[in-house]
């Protein structure tokens, strides 16, 4: 019996728009801003010729949204209408994205008056129909309604696989009810209804319970509380209906026009690509690389062997990769990062599983003579606190990698090595720092292998640090990294472990598949640090600030470690006492409204609000509703007592849910202390983000905010410190933009915010008031964070004339401040990012190309980056200065947090005075800057009282 045909169906305008987000901005000419974009039209390149080798296909068409109105737009005018404009840079590169997907050999379709996914599900299912088997290569979970037997979503780029069963294990019902499951959810980016407050959850539990969108519709009245009365709502008003038809996709799209022969297939078989218009192409936008690939390819052919392959691999990772004046940090000229996929997707790859003391002891003379070797453990937690190995992989050079199973369970399971003389054996590789490691986030593989006694040392490299130096804006995940860096794809842990309930341990995957997966992920790290590592090398501001990351991921790895003691009895009272101050607010609510109601129903409070108490409408939602978001109750609390109590009841029972009622349930059994996740690679400013708890976060400026810092607390006979930085944004702006004035204030140990009342109102600086004080450091910061005329009115509740006026003054006494900022805007323009004092570069994607608003905030970001990220890099530098000074002269002090611009730290009562002494010394020597940096310390017995 013959193998039946496939179809293989492309969403192309998926595919464009992660292509366009996912490369560099990179330019026909290199360097040159105003030459044509090519980022997209290269990463489609990528993804289309990776496409082509993972997935064979008889008939194959690539589609793509057109323009212009589609017959949803007619049903529904409010469709898709928040979705932002598409980039210019993106919108001018469309034209020859379709023009190169036809010279690879795929069929382009793009038809008017219907949308990408229809012209998809109208193939898919006349495919279908002739017992074809059909691919979709997409992203867009929508197009999962098309699933069944024959028809299958594939995701290239994370791997995932959408069949019938995926789809059901994805969303808790199958493909066939997903027309029905989207109509109850709705849909937030095409601006699509749905039901009011109906999620995942609720849609696949009613589907599952009444079997169809129509039977559900049937006894809507047998449907309980809010979510009924939502539902009945939007049958009544017709929302429901119109959402169902809004989410189905045409099946019957006319497309004879476009392809003659249908049913017939035959005009859109897989063709060869058309090297001869394919070289000029390249040529003209400047993929050299790609050119040379065609050019040479005769001579390649006739010289093919597997030796030169890897010889060319190890010339492209030896060789740097030059810096555009872009700050892309992608070779142009000699095909780097991306430009090595036939290699990347033909090499062969030899991973060893190490079951033999034999097997073991040669691949520990490996990694013994090693210049540099990779490693990654497998384990059985996400939390690195508790964290243990299940297994180890290691690779020394690229396409070459052993596993070693330590703790893999179940029937079949080869026989192991005892975990104990493996790690025995590997502990004086591990700990000794002469021996180079290479990892993918190290700071947790660090804190799993502390879990078993070993402190690894020699952490030289650091992938994902790597890359949110070069490319602060992109994913920092290996996934990500290996696609976008060496083309390669690789095994998900979700095809390996599943995913929600039916998720199994890792323990539990056969070894043989946890092998590869773990030898890969080792494997592609080396990869890709090959790639990354010499485009560091090759930039000395880069080098600096990746060198300050590593140290910092080792500071973070202690304090992390230290964890705090947290007061339970204290935060029992605190909630308690929140609980008491919440009810009351409700009585009071209601008292007001002259009715009970249920304070978080937007429906209720907008029936309250407008129609009860006649309060005014401030804005509308997307669907028309009233809305009474925080924005709004902010707006109304300023005339009407309601909104006011609604405020405060909404961000104290935030405080009780997050903190009081959550942080003593938090602490480790073994530790009796709380141990927060610093998150190095998330902030684009180069700032730490902190989670499990989040200590940033915590509202200082309330009393009941600044209570909960009471509850963290030292152990008897020893005291917390807080040593912070004073104003140290307004200081760097001093240093950023040379202003005299601003200088001579911080040189001089003035009030900065005094003596900026004194310029803005004309006043000597004795006579400013409390009131001109509090204006003048609004202005100060406001400013810093590129605060319009608007903004700073609604912050001082005055008008916009007025404020208009304070900017004014304000840049008419410091000219400087005003000339960096246009400066700064003007260069990121130009160049596409920003810097900050030691190098930190800071990537802006919609300087050029984004539309107004997000033009306008990523010129506002251009003049804070470099404020906030050399705010960071002081704070990341002062702490590897400060544990040092500890390491050397005062072990027995930790530091136990980081929070924005402090530090805090647990000490012998003994060791304050010298604290007090030293630290600030220490914080305020890391680097040289034209005004003076101050750090000031406080102590006492807990976090609050040390301020």
């Amino acid at each position: 019996m013959s193998k039946s045909k496939t179809l293989v169906l492309v969403d192309g305008s998926s595919y464009l728009y992660r292509a366009y987000h996912a490369m560099p901005d990179l330019r026909a000419v290199p360097g040159d801003p105003s030459s044509p974009a090519t980022g997209a039209i290269r990463g489609m390149i990528n993804m289309m010729q990776a496409l082509r080798k993972d997935v064979v296909a008889d008939y194959a068409v690539c589609v793509f949204d057109t323009s212009g109105p589609t017959f949803r737009d007619a049903m529904y005018d409010q469709y898709k209408a928040t979705r932002s404009p598409m980039p210019d840079d993106l919108r001018t590169q469309i034209e020859p994205i379709h023009q190169v997907v036809d010279l690879l050999g795929w069929k382009v379709l793009a038809v008017p008056g219907v949308e990408a996914d229809d012209v998809i599900a109208t193939l898919a299912h006349m495919a279908a129909a002739q017992g074809m088997e059909v691919i979709v290569s997409s992203g867009d979970k929508d197009l999962s309604q098309l699933v069944n037997e024959r028809i299958t979503i594939i995701d290239t780029m994370n791997g995932k696989r959408r069949d019938v069963a995926g789809v059901t294990a994805e969303f808790g019902v199958p493909p066939e009810k997903m027309i029905d499951y989207q109509a109850l959810v709705g849909d937030t980016v095409d601006n699509v209804p749905g039901v009011t407050k109906v999620g995942p959850k609720t849609a696949a539990k009613w589907l599952e319970e009444y079997g169809s969108l129509d039977n559900l519709i049937a006894n809507a009245d047998a449907i309980k509380g809010v979510a009924g009365n939502n539902l009945r709502e939007a049958i009544a008003n017709g929302q429901l209906a119109l959402s169902r038809q809004l989410v189905t996709m045409k099946t019957d799209c006319e497309l004879t026009e476009y392809i003659p022969g249908l049913p017939a297939l035959d005009d859109i078989t897989l063709d060869a690509p058309d090297n001869t218009q394919l070289l000029p192409f390249y040529e003209q936008y400047g993929f050299k690389g790609l050119a040379r690939a065609i050019a040479g390819a005769a001579s390649a052919a006739s010289a093919a062997v597997d030796e030169p392959a890897a010889s060319s691999k190890a010339e492209k990772a030896a060789k740097p990769a030059a810096a555009s004046p872009q700050g892309d940090m992608f070779d142009m000229d000699d095909a780097a990062a991306t430009e090595v996929a036939v290699v990347a997707q033909q090499r062969d790859v030899v991973y060893t599983t190490i079951l033999t003391e034999e097997q073991f002891h040669s691949w520990l003379a490996k990694i013994n003579a090693a210049d540099l070797t990779a490693i990654d453990t497998e384990t059985d937690s996400l939390d690195e606190m508790v964290a243990q190995i299940v297994g180890i992989s290691l690779s020394v050079q690229v396409g070459e990698a052993a596993y070693i199973p330590l703790r893999h369970e179940g029937m079949e399971v080869p026989q192991q090595l005892p975990m104990d003389w493996v790690l025995a054996q590997l502990k004086p590789w591990l700990e000794d720092a002469s021996k180079k490691k290479l990892g993918q986030h190290v700071k947790y593989d660090q804190h799993v292998f502390a879990n078993h006694g070993i402190t690894v040392r020699g952490y030289a490299h650091d992938t994902m640090l790597q890359s949110y130096v070069l490319e602060v804006h992109r994913p920092h995940n290996l996934t990500s990294l290996a696609l976008r860096h060496v083309n390669r794809t690789g095994i998900t842990y979700e095809a390996l472990c599943g995913k929600g309930k039916g998720q199994i341990p890792f323990a539990q995957v056969p070894v043989d598949q946890a092998a590869a997966y773990s030898c890969e992920d080792s494997d592609q790290t080396l990869d890709v640090h090959g790639v990354l590592w010499p485009q560091i090398q090759a930039n000395a501001g880069l080098l600096h600030i990746y060198e300050l990351e590593m140290q910092t991921s080792e500071a973070l790895f202690r304090i992390e470690r230290n964890g705090v003691r947290i007061d339970a009895g204290e935060l029992a009272r605190q909630s308690n006492d929140l609980g008491a101050r919440i009810l009351q607010l409700e009585n009071e609510a209601y008292e007001i409204a002259g009715q009970p109601f249920n304070l978080a129903s937007p429906k209720q409070l907008g029936e309250i609000f407008f129609d009860k108490l006649g309060m005014p409408v401030v804005k509308k939602t997307a669907t028309g509703a009233r809305s009474t978001d925080e924005e709004v109750l902010e707006k109304l609390a300023e005339d009407y007592p309601l909104p006011a109590k609604l405020l405060e009841h909404r961000s104290l029972s935030k405080l009780k849910g997050t903190y009081t009622d959550k942080l003593a349930q938090m602490a480790l059994p073994r530790t009796g202390r709380v141990h927060t996740h610093y998150a190095q690679a998330v902030a684009v400013t180069g700032r730490l983000s902190s989670n499990d708890p989040n200590l940033q976060n915590i509202p200082v400026r309330t009393p009941e905010g600044r209570r909960v810092r009471e509850a963290f607390v030292a152990p008897e006979g020893k005291l917390i410190a807080s040593a912070d930085y004073s104003q140290i944004e307004l200081r760097i702006m001093a240093h950023l933009s040379g202003d005299e004035a601003l200088l001579n204030a911080f040189k001089h140990g003035l009030d900065v915010h005094k003596a900026t009342a004194a310029e803005v109102f004309g006043v000597s600086v004795d006579e400013v008031s409390s009131e001109q004080r509090r204006y003048a450091k609004v202005i100060n910061f406001g400013l810093i964070y590129g605060m319009s005329s608007f903004g700073l009115a609604k912050n001082l509740g005055i008008e916009t004339k007025a404020a208009a006026a304070y900017i004014d003054k304000y840049f008419q006494r410091y000219p400087g401040v005003k000339r960096y900022m246009d400066e700064t805007v003007a260069l990121a323009h130009a160049q596409g990012y920003v810097e900050t004092v030691f190098g930190r570069r800071l990537y802006l994607p919609e300087i050029n190309g984004g539309s107004g608003p997000r033009k306008k905030a990523a010129e506002r970001a251009a003049i804070n980056a470099p404020m906030q990220g050399t705010a960071a890099d002081l704070i990341k530098k002062a702490m590897v200065a400060v544990q040092a000074k500890l390491d050397a002269e005062k072990p027995a002090i930790m530091v136990i947090m980081q929070v924005h611009d402090e530090l805090v730290f647990e000490l012998p009562a003994s060791e304050a005075d010298w604290l007090r002494a030293h630290i600030p010394a220490v914080m305020a020597d890391v680097a040289q800057l034209s005004v003076p940096l101050l750090a000031e310390v406080g102590v006492g017995q807990n976090w609050e009282k040390a301020h």
